[in-house]
């Protein structure tokens, strides 16, 4: 046990490590091009020229991916968060590339080629462009690229860029002290990092300000190790045992003559980390008690394969529909546990209600298994046929099951559609259904299982048995190569009303809106445990806990933006959807935002959370 433990702190103290030398290379990019690490990015053009400073080498699609027509800015959060997913190119992926071209593999490039590949493929260079590489001495010779010398020469270059960044921010003390924390307060390893995921992107009058402190002082832009850290609030929870904090929602018998809607669901996980779910509408006819539950829907289970998303955490949050979509009412939201179950009962009038689910993202997370066999999809029988393999054929009928959200064994057009819209982005429209309806078995104008096993089987044949088709539709749907879901929780939500019929419709498939932010911070504020930071009355941090999840929400109540560090380092046995241990959040002037959720990492055994929130 002694040694497990001393592995488990080693691995712990090289991960924040780690952390510390990304973000301080990350800093250091950033501060070649600005004066501090609380200016923002206001332009494609400095987008661009950071990255590079950072060692990347964006092309215009990347930049446009993350600076968007609707973008103002972005801060040194953003900045972090896209060096994470824009991983610096390797010696070898450059050369994979350079040897596609090189077909005979002779190491050479001629420049006739070069000029023609550069001047006419994906983004295209100009001719003056391609006759500032081809004119460079140090790996060019008789008229042709010696395409070795070019990357090793790439390399070289890109990483003298960081080394001379990061030198800079070494000689520099001025530079040194302008980061989210004072370096000369915590250990190496503990060194303050930025929010995993960014903050709102808005333009505001007080980008150069933070928040005052106490009185009318306003403090100024670059924080020096004097001023760090003055403010701060200290949070300790004890929770026990996840067996322990099971209740009962609702006596069963109570409920044999209630009338019952349900519809499943899916949380599915993004490229970024992103979480993007259904959307539902309910409908009451007339005032009545309900029970309103969701848990994570159980499909097949196979043994020997993991079962990941049963552990996902669920929730939902109940709005009234008033005159606009826009101004929706926080009405309650699901806090009782039975197990993996979470509910509400109370009553409602009689109307329309939306219905958001929502789970903290502490489980459902990118994993970084690595799968040593993938799953075979599609195989030629006896007579030379495509045929979906059996491994394959279970797993589409577990999608069905899924994607099958009221439960009646078919698919109709809007539930396809949604199916469609996650797999490929566009819609079945009316005439392309009736093709389907010719063409693969339907009952009740709506999919049978052996039609919706019949398309995928089409998919393979128009491919030739190539699966890459298949493999982006699984793939986006939350399956790895060894066809286990391990990114995406299926859930199914049961409405039980006493004196009328519920009707639960979904509308929309997207990621989580505003209205459900607001409804989380607003159901934390409501519920939870209020402390006025000491010696700045305009923050507030309030802790909420159910058995299951502690939530914190800041309000910063000031004028100014604020930069608010949060410090999780006395925590024990716990995991937050920061996927941090130490981290700063951005809260902008006269609002409020999730700090974290934080949730115990082994449920059997007890788990301490412990967290200060401290101001610059």
């Amino acid at each position: 046990q002694k040694v497990t433990r001393s592995e488990s702190s080693q691995a712990k103290k090289s991960q924040h490590a780690e952390e510390a030398i990304f973000y301080m290379n990350c800093r250091a990019a950033y501060l070649t091009v600005f004066k501090s690490s609380l200016e923002n990015i206001k332009s494609k053009e400095q987008l661009s020229l950071v990255l590079q400073q950072a060692g990347r080498n964006p092309s215009q699609k990347t930049v446009d991916k993350y600076w968007t027509s609707q973008m103002a800015t972005l801060n040194f959060d953003d900045f972090c968060n896209i060096l994470k997913k824009e991983k610096p190119a390797t010696k070898t992926e450059l050369l994979e590339a350079f040897r596609k071209i090189d077909t005979d593999n002779t190491g050479y490039i001629l420049h006739d080629e070069l000029y023609k590949i550069l001047t006419t493929r994906g983004e295209k260079m100009t001719w003056d462009e391609v006759n500032t590489i081809t004119k460079q001495a140090d790996f060019n010779c008789g008229g042709k690229l010696d395409y070795n010398k070019f990357c090793d020469l790439y390399m070289t270059t890109s990483e003298q860029c960081c080394k001379t960044a990061r030198e800079k921010l070494e000689v520099d003390s001025r530079l040194r002290q302008q980061q989210f924390g004072s370096q000369a307060e915590t250990s190496s390893e503990g060194i303050t990092l930025p929010v995993s995921k960014p903050s709102p992107r808005i333009s505001r009058k007080t980008d150069h300000e933070l928040a005052p402190t106490k009185g009318d002082n306003r403090s100024p832009s670059r924080p020096s190790s004097a001023q760090s850290c003055k403010a701060s609030i200290s949070t300790t929870i004890t929770m026990g045992a996840s067996s322990k904090r099971n209740t009962k929602l609702i006596e069963p018998h109570t409920m044999k003559e209630w009338q019952c809607a349900q519809s499943k669901g899916c949380f599915y996980l993004e490229e970024d980390g992103e979480i993007i779910n259904h959307k539902y509408k309910l409908h009451l006819p007339q005032r009545s008690t309900v029970c309103i539950t969701i848990k994570p829907f159980s499909v097949r289970q196979v043994e020997g394969k993991s079962c990941h998303w049963l552990s996902v955490d669920t929730a939902l949050y109940i709005l009234k529909e008033n005159e606009t979509q826009e101004n929706l009412q926080l009405v309650s939201f699901t806090e009782q546990q039975n197990k993996e179950m979470f509910g509400w009962k109370g009553e409602l009038g009689s109307g329309v209600y939306w219905l958001l689910p929502f789970t903290t993202g502490c489980r459902l997370k990118k994993v970084k298994s690595q799968v040593m066999v993938e799953a075979k999809l599609v195989y030629r029988d006896e007579d030379g046929e495509l045929a979906l393999s059996e491994e394959f054929r279970a797993t589409l009928l577990d999608i069905f099951e899924t994607i099958d959200l009221d439960g009646n064994g078919l698919l109709s057009l809007e539930e396809y559609n949604f199916f469609e819209l996650r797999t490929s982005g566009e819609k079945c429209d009316e005439e392309a259904w009736a093709v389907c309806k010719e063409n693969f078995d339907m009952k009740k104008n709506e999919l049978t299982r052996q039609g919706f096993m019949d398309l995928n089987l089409m998919e393979a044949n128009d491919r030739e048995g190539d699966p890459s088709d298949l493999w982006v539709t699984l793939l986006s749907l939350g399956y790895n190569k060894a066809l286990e879901m391990t990114e995406a929780c299926p859930f199914v939500i049961d409405i039980y009303a006493e004196k009328c019929k519920p009707k639960i419709k979904a509308m929309y498939l997207e990621a989580g809106s505003s209205q459900l932010n607001r409804a989380i911070c607003k159901s934390v504020v409501n519920k939870g445990e209020a402390k006025v930071m000491d010696g700045c009355e305009n923050i507030i941090v309030y802790t909420y806990k159910t058995g299951r999840r502690i939530t914190s929400v800041i309000e910063n109540k000031s004028e100014n933006k604020v930069i608010i560090h949060v410090n999780n380092e006395q925590s024990k046995n716990c995991l937050s959807n920061r996927g941090l241990t130490v981290f700063a959040v951005e809260v902008a002037p006269k609002s409020m935002m999730v700090s974290q959720h934080v949730m115990p990492l082994n449920e059997q055994e007890e788990w301490l959370y412990n967290c200060v929130h401290s101001i610059l």
